[in-house]
C-alpha cells in the first residue's frame, strides 16, 4: 500500500446496520489521490444514476487525502461527498480543523454511508474498530452540545463531524460541522446526513500514518514555512476577514444582493467596521486547524448573546451576512455566524437568503406579516439576526428560506426569482465574476455549481501557473488560462491540504510533499493531469444524471446583466458565452453537449464512463 494512506475504507449500510471494511486500492490512490477524487470514483462505481439525494441510495462519504494528518503544510483537510440535494449535481464540501487527521489516526482513509437508519445513530471509530451507537440523546442538540456530549462519552480526544438541528430537519443549506465551527459548508450535505438519521461520525485514535521519508517532509515544512507569502501573512494576522474592506472597494464583494456597489452603497467607512482591525479587536485568541502554519482562525471574546465557542467570522460570512445586506454591525454578523455554527448551516447560503428576503421586502413581494413582523430592510442588523434564527429553526418564513433562494423564490413567486442569486440552486459565494471573470466559468462549469474554491483564471493560485494570464477582460486563450489553476486545485483538494497552504507558500512545496510522504516520483505536470482526471470524473457524474452545465440557470446579475453603474466594476458585462466556449475547447468537451471527447476519456483513463453519458433533450434554460 502506498505510504500516506491507512489502506482501508469503511462502508456502512444504515438500513441493515452493517459495517464492512475494504482495502484501499493502490492504483486508485495514484490515479485519484484521495478526497473527492477517490470519493467520486467510489460513488460513480457504486451509486446508480437518478438516486434521490435524500433517499437510501445516495452515498455519503467522508474522505481524507494522503497528506491529511502529515507534517505537510496545512495537512488538515477532509472532504464530504454525496449527490447534492440542493443542486441535484455532484456535491462535495471541504473542511479543516482536527477531524480529518483524527479519522486517519483512528485507522481509516474514508467512510462511506448508505441506507437510512430506522432511528438516530452515530458512528464511533476507535483504532480500527467501528460501531453504530444510539444517538437518541444527541438528536435535536446543537453542534456545540453534540461535540461536548460525544467527548463526555468517549474521552476528551474525541473528534467528530456532526450535524445540528438544521441537518436533522433536512434544510437544503445545512452542512457538516466539526471543531464547533469548522464547516463542510456547501452542497447541502448536512441534509444528506440528516436524511440518513446519522447524527455524527466520531473518531478516536493513536495509529501512525506511514510515510516514506518523515525526516524529509518535516524538513520541507520547516524550510517552506520561512517563505510565507504576503497573502499568507495577512491570513495569519487577520484571517480571511483581513480582505473584507479591500474586497468591498475593489468590486470583488457582492453588495446589496448583487445589485449595488461598494463605492456608493457600502463605502469604505462601513466596510472597515466589519474588517481586519475591527474584527481582531473582538478576537480572544488565535485558532489554527490541525498543525497549521498559517492559523487564520480565531476564537471571539465571550460576550452576552454569543456562543460559548464563538469562531471568528470568515470573509465569506462577513460579506454575505454583512455587505450583501448593507449590514455594517459586526456584532450581528458574529451572532449570525454563531447561529449557523450551532444549527449547522452554510453561512454563504444563509447570507444569501437574508439578502434575498430583504430585497423581496423592499419590493413588496414579502410583507411585514410574511416575515413574522420583522422590520426587514437594508442594514437592519437586529432583524437580520432574528431572521437567521427563524431560518435555523424552520420557523415561519424561515421554513421557506431554509432550502435556499432558488426553492424560496419558486414558493414565493411574484417575480422573486429576479432576486435569487444562485447557480443551479447553489447560492453564489462572495466573489463577483465581474471582478474575477474566471469565476463566471467556475460557477457554471465546475461539477459543483457556484463554487469559488476550485480556483479560476486570475484567481488565488493562478499566479503560480506557468501559463501567465493575460488582461483579465481579454478572452484570448481564456480556457487554457482557466484550466490549469482549476486542475491544480482539484489535485490539492484531493491530497488533503488547505488551499491557503498552497498559495501561501511556493508552488513546488506541494509535489515535494507528495513525493516525501508517498514515495511517488510526482511532478507538477502529473499533478495537473490528476486534477484534470478528477474534474472530468465529477463532470461525468453529472452528465450521467442527464445534467449539462450549459443549461444551468445562473442569475444574470453575477455577470453584469444589467451592468452596475457605480463602483470599480461598473459597466462590466462578462462575455460568459465566449469564456465558456474557450474552456470547453481547452478541456476537449463538446461545445453543445459538454461531453468529453473519446480521445480525452482515453487519455485520462476514463473510458469506462463513456457508455453512461446521457445527453439532455430539453433546450437550454433562459437566464
Amino acid at each position: 500500500m502506498a505510504r500516506g494512506y491507512m489502506g482501508k475504507l469503511l462502508f456502512v449500510d444504515l438500513t441493515e446496520g452493517r459495517i464492512t471494511e475494504e482495502p484501499l486500492d493502490e492504483q486508485m490512490c495514484r490515479e485519484y489521490v484521495g478526497g473527492y477524487g477517490i470519493g467520486a470514483r467510489i460513488l460513480y462505481d457504486r451509486m446508480k444514476p437518478g438516486a434521490d439525494p435524500l433517499g437510501p441510495d445516495n452515498i455519503l462519504g467522508l474522505m481524507t487525502g494522503p497528506l491529511t494528518g502529515t507534517p505537510a503544510l496545512i495537512g488538515s483537510r477532509y472532504t464530504v461527498v454525496a449527490k447534492s440535494p440542493l443542486t441535484g449535481t455532484w456535491g462535495d464540501a471541504n473542511c479543516g480543523g482536527d477531524f480529518g487527521p483524527n479519522l486517519k489516526f483512528a485507522g481509516y482513509d474514508g467512510v462511506f454511508v448508505s441506507g437510512i437508519s430506522p432511528k438516530p445513530v452515530y458512528l464511533y471509530i476507535e483504532n480500527g474498530k467501528a460501531e453504530l451507537k444510539d444517538a437518541s440523546s444527541l438528536w435535536g442538540k446543537g453542534c456545540l452540545d453534540t461535540e461536548d456530549m460525544l467527548r463526555e462519552m468517549h474521552g476528551k480526544n474525541t473528534e467528530a463531524a456532526v450535524i445540528g438541528p438544521a441537518g436533522e430537519k433536512l434544510s437544503l443549506i445545512s452542512c457538516v460541522v466539526n471543531n464547533k465551527g469548522r464547516a463542510a459548508g456547501r452542497s447541502g450535505l448536512g441534509a444528506v446526513m440528516g436524511s440518513k438519521r446519522l447524527k455524527a461520525v466520531a473518531v478516536n485514535g493513536t495509529m501512525k500514518i506511514p510515510m516514506v521519508d518523515e525526516a524529509r517532509i518535516n524538513a520541507i515544512r520547516r524550510d517552506y514555512t520561512a517563505d510565507m507569502s504576503a497573502d499568507g501573512k495577512t491570513l495569519h494576522n487577520y484571517g480571511t476577514g483581513g480582505f473584507m474592506a479591500g474586497s468591498a472597494m475593489s468590486g470583488d464583494s457582492p453588495i446589496k444582493n448583487w445589485g449595488g456597489a461598494g463605492a456608493t452603497d457600502f463605502p469604505s467607512e462601513k466596510a472597515k467596521k466589519i474588517s481586519d482591525d475591527m474584527l481582531i479587536a473582538e478576537q480572544e485568541k488565535r485558532y489554527g486547524c490541525w498543525h497549521c502554519t498559517v492559523a487564520c482562525g480565531g476564537e471571539m471574546k465571550q460576550k452576552p448573546g454569543r456562543a460559548r465557542m464563538s469562531h471568528k467570522p470568515e470573509y465569506e460570512t462577513l460579506c454575505m451576512c454583512g455587505a450583501l445586506s448593507l449590514n455594517d454591525d459586526l456584532e450581528s454578523i458574529i451572532r449570525i455566524n454563531d447561529i449557523c455554527n450551532d444549527y449547522g448551516l452554510d453561512t454563504i447560503s444563509m447570507g444569501s437568503v437574508l439578502g434575498f428576503a430583504v430585497e423581496c421586502c423592499e419590493n413588496d413581494i414579502l410583507t411585514r406579516d410574511d416575515v413574522g413582523g420583522l422590520d426587514l430592510r437594508w442594514g437592519a442588523s437586529d432583524a437580520l439576526v432574528a431572521l437567521a434564527e427563524k431560518v435555523a429553526r424552520r420557523e415561519g418564513i424561515g421554513n421557506v428560506l431554509a432550502d435556499g433562494v432558488s426553492v424560496a423564490a419558486a414558493k414565493i413567486g411574484m417575480g422573486a426569482e429576479r432576486y435569487a442569486v444562485h447557480a443551479q440552486g447553489q447560492e453564489l459565494p462572495a466573489h463577483d465574476p465581474k471582478f474575477h471573470p474566471g469565476l463566471a466559468v467556475s460557477y457554471r462549469m465546475d461539477a459543483t455549481p457556484g463554487r469559488h474554491t476550485q480556483a479560476a483564471r486570475n484567481w488565488e493560485i493562478g499566479y503560480k501557473s506557468p501559463v501567465k494570464p493575460t488582461d483579465k477582460y481579454n478572452y484570448d486563450n481564456f480556457g487554457e488560462e482557466h484550466k490549469e489553476p482549476s486542475n491544480m486545485m482539484h489535485a490539492i483538494n484531493a491530497a488533503g491540504i488547505c488551499e491557503f497552504g498552497y498559495f501561501s507558500y511556493p508552488a513546488q512545496a506541494f509535489p515535494d510533499a507528495l513525493q516525501a510522504v508517498t514515495g511517488w516520483n510526482i511532478t507538477y505536470e502529473e499533478c495537473l493531469k490528476i486534477g484534470e482526471r478528477l474534474a472530468n470524473l465529477r463532470h461525468l457524474f453529472n452528465l450521467r444524471e442527464g445534467l449539462n452545465p450549459l443549461q444551468f440557470y445562473i442569475n444574470s446579475r453575477a455577470i453584469g446583466e444589467p451592468p452596475l453603474r457605480e463602483g470599480n466594476v461598473r459597466d462590466i458585462k462578462i462575455q460568459e458565452a465566449i469564456a465558456v466556449r474557450s474552456y470547453l475547447k481547452a478541456m476537449d468537451w463538446d461545445p453543445k453537449t459538454a461531453v468529453p471527447s473519446s480521445r480525452k476519456l482515453a487519455e485520462l483513463g476514463l473510458e469506462f464512463a463513456a457508455k453512461d453519458v446521457r445527453i439532455p433533450a430539453e433546450p437550454p434554460r433562459a437566464r
